[in-house]
């Protein structure tokens, strides 16, 4: 019924899909992750090829997000694919996993960032400085708490205001590339000593730089046209943010010698200090793109992050009140109240980025078994729900590969942190599959007790 207060319009097109997408992908990462995939890689062809390769081997994953979204397209993303796939307590961990230990750490991390590129034209410091993250939190929330289509709207804007001074850097780049510079290398040790396994380990240091861009799954029960939209919405992200790392790493590989890409803390800036017209500017109009681009992710997180929680409400599986949808704006309002309040808290605590680096591993095992659910859906088939209006390419090519790559990173964060990985994901299961049962004993008492 069109009444119906408890679900959630369809209410976003295809630039809306690929806006999230975009938006939370090209993030505050890029502006470091250039001097960590120089430094692994080692030389200026193998950064770039590094970023063209990381790139492309991230298609395979949306391709598979695309074929699942087009198959349930509602509001929830992983969460809905595990249970569909027949493991409820998956889906409940997933979920509960997102609300406690990612997803408002996230939004926190992202607005004392912002904040922290203001420091650069206000000097703004320690209790002030919080506050004023606070208050970036609390527009985005009332924004995205009164409209969803002004949200997508503002969503589209942002992205493109953050992809243009990146496109303005690659066009002037490329009319002053150095020759010598595109062949610059630099001495390795280590695993990476030779060249294939160079390439490899930068190729793994750009994977965080690509995460993201499934972003839209989450809100597919609000995607008009979801079958069609979701799909090419995912493809297209996928191909944007390709196309504008390589640029970028082209033009950075073709104007700075790797040495100097590896050893700087703000590599674009560095890249934006060579450009001429603009270079005494550099430090201004980096800072001006930073907060452009980590604006367009807070709203992004703060708009899609919340239906996770909303979806599993809706099934008796967390809070009721997360269920709720707002009879005027039509959004799921508590939900997102919710989680920018939890973000306020986290606001204030400490050292936020150390507590979000314990739930990597976490995060990692999410993805792979989102991948792994494609399987025993396929082998539902049409005849018990499986429909999805769009197949990935290769059979079970694509998703062998988005598995292998996500594989691939759990086990260099099983080398690197072998005891934070181990004992947050303990923590997750040890506290999550109690609550899970409880709620799920809960509901079969409920369902019993109306037979």
């Amino acid at each position: 019924m069109s009444e119906n207060k408890n679900e959630l319009g369809r209410k976003l097109g295809l630039g809306a899909v690929i806006a999230l997408g975009v938006g939370t992908t090209v993030g505050s990462g890029i502006f470091s992750s250039l001097s960590e995939v120089a430094n692994a890689a080692g030389s200026s062809l193998f950064l770039v090829l590094a970023f063209i390769i990381g790139g492309l081997l991230q298609i395979p994953a949306n391709f598979v997000y695309a074929e699942l979204a087009s198959a349930y397209p509602e509001d929830g993303g992983q969460y809905v694919y595990f249970k569909e796939a027949g493991s409820r307590p998956l889906a409940f961990l997933c979920g509960w996993i997102s609300f406690w230990a990612t997803d408002p750490p996230s939004i926190s991390i992202m607005a004392l960032a912002i904040v922290n590129y203001l420091a650069f034209f206000i000097p703004i410091h320690g209790l002030i400085l919080k506050l004023i993250a606070v208050g970036f939190v609390l527009i985005f929330m009332f924004m995205h708490l009164r409209s969803v289509e002004g949200g997508g709207a503002f969503q589209t804007i942002i992205t493109a205001l953050k992809i243009l001074p990146f496109a303005l850097v690659i066009g002037i780049g490329l009319f002053h590339l150095q020759g010598d510079m595109l062949l610059s290398a630099k001495p390795l040790t280590g695993f990476a000593a030779g060249g294939i396994t160079a390439l490899i380990a930068g190729i793994g240091a750009t994977t965080w730089s690509y995460d993201g861009m499934a972003a839209a799954c989450y809100m597919s029960g609000e995607i008009k046209n979801p079958r069609k939209n979701l799909p090419l919405g995912l493809i297209l992200t996928a191909v944007v943010v390709l196309v504008l790392y390589a640029g970028l790493t082209f033009v950075a590989s073709g104007m700075l010698s790797i040495d100097e890409l590896a050893g700087s803390d703000a590599p674009i800036a560095l890249l934006a200090s060579k450009l001429p017209g603009i270079g005494s500017y550099a430090g201004t109009i980096v800072a001006i793109m930073a907060i452009i681009v980590v604006i367009g992710s807070l709203s992004s997180c703060i708009m899609y992050q919340p239906r996770i929680e909303y979806a599993m409400a809706k099934d008796n599986l967390f809070f009721k009140s997360f269920a709720k949808v707002h009879p005027k704006y039509e959004t799921p309002y508590f939900s997102i109240i919710v989680q920018c309040a939890v973000a306020i808290v986290l606001i204030f605590a400490t050292n936020l980025s150390g507590l979000l680096g314990y739930f990597t591993m976490v995060a990692l095992l999410k993805n792979l078994l989102t991948f792994l659910t494609i399987f025993p859906l396929r082998k539902k088939g049409k005849e018990n729900g499986y429909d999805p209006a769009y197949k990935c390419p290769g059979g079970a090519i694509m998703p062998i590969i988005a598995i292998f790559m996500t594989g691939t990173l759990i086990w260099g964060q099983l080398t690197y942190a072998p005891m934070q990985s181990l004992l947050c994901a303990f923590i997750a299961v040890a506290t999550g599959l109690p609550v899970f049962y409880y709620w799920d004993k809960k509901n079969k008492k409920t369902n019993n007790s109306e037979v």
